[in-house]
């Protein structure tokens, strides 16, 4: 599976997308409702540093596989959904088949 450029952006995809969903459900009620700031600090630091992966990711996978300009559009609006990177996450098993 990491052999492979949609493979990679299949995990780094899931592992950015939970940190979107970590950052959403747990980081930032944390921050509003309990005044620990630090919470965002650290999984928003991580999150932005996840999201460059997965562009990169996205990139290769781009011209790797010669993505019409639609799939890499999808591929960039699922990573601003929450659990957007998990539909996209589907859409690659099913057409990888």
């Amino acid at each position: 599976m990491l052999n492979h450029p949609i493979g990679r952006l299949r995990i780094i995809a899931f592992i950015e997308g939970m940190s979107f969903l970590v950052l959403l459900a747990i980081a930032m009620p944390l921050k509003y409702f309990l005044d620990m700031p630090q919470a965002v600090k650290i999984v928003g630091s991580l999150h932005g540093l996840l999201f460059v992966l997965y562009v990169l990711a996205v990139i290769h996978v781009t011209f790797a596989h010669r993505w019409t300009v639609l799939k890499v559009l999808f591929a960039m609006l699922a990573a601003f959904i929450p659990f957007g990177n998990f539909l996209l996450d589907s859409r690659l098993l099913k057409n990888g088949r």
